[in-house]
């Protein structure tokens, strides 16, 4: 008798098609080589979810409803909020391990931006990041690591604008790590806000 079909739960097969994004670029992306990653039959894998297309719109529905968590663990990690705001700085500047590698991000997000189910789960992705980012930068000013006049949902959206910004033009100069130059434009946007005795210095020291 041959032994059963292996189950998997929907969070370990999207689990599995992360990782097989991470390597090969959306046209090569087959809900067989998720199959395989997961230990699951392409059938198994297509009942789920239908197609490709759903496996990705899922994906992204996925990566919206993890926000909270995501940055919930953030301030898990770092007592001060700065320190919270420079760590998911320094996360989101591990997309550009290389301007190669940056490019087979982007190619993801055309799909996000011409699909409109998938359009819709990454507005929800970036509506729910951008309000996470207010609260720390409230969180901040609360504990005097920002100054009074501060307004947290504008720096917020500045911040949204900063970071992807910032990344992009790494990836055309290249010069030094991405990190280190997406550190340096956050530093820039939040500068006029810091109190006098941390202008000149660093957010936070590294895993504060």
């Amino acid at each position: 008798m041959s032994p059963r079909p292996r189950k998997a739960s929907d969070a370990e097969i999207l689990a599995a098609a992360a990782r097989v994004m991470g390597r090969v670029a959306p046209s090569g992306l087959t809900l067989a080589e998720v199959a395989a990653e997961a230990g699951l039959t392409p059938s198994a894998v297509v009942q789920r979810f239908g197609s490709k297309q759903g496996l990705l719109a899922a994906l992204t529905r996925q990566a919206a409803a993890d926000v909270p968590n995501a940055f919930a663990a953030l301030r898990a990690r770092h007592r001060s909020p700065l320190a919270a705001l420079r760590a998911h700085a320094r996360a989101f500047a591990g997309m550009g391990a290389s301007a190669a590698g940056l490019a087979h991000h982007l190619a993801y997000l055309q799909l996000d931006l011409t699909d409109p189910a998938m359009h819709a789960a990454a507005r929800a992705q970036a509506s729910a990041t951008r309000s996470e980012l207010a609260r720390l930068l409230a969180d901040a000013v609360a504990l005097g690591e920002l100054t009074p006049d501060a307004d947290p949902r504008r720096l917020a959206r500045l911040v949204e604008v900063t970071l992807p910004g910032s990344l992009m033009t790494w990836a055309l100069y290249e010069e030094g790590s991405a990190e280190a130059w997406v550190r340096r434009d956050l530093d820039a946007v939040l500068r006029p806000y810091l109190p006098p005795a941390r202008a000149g210095a660093a957010l936070a020291p590294r895993g504060a």
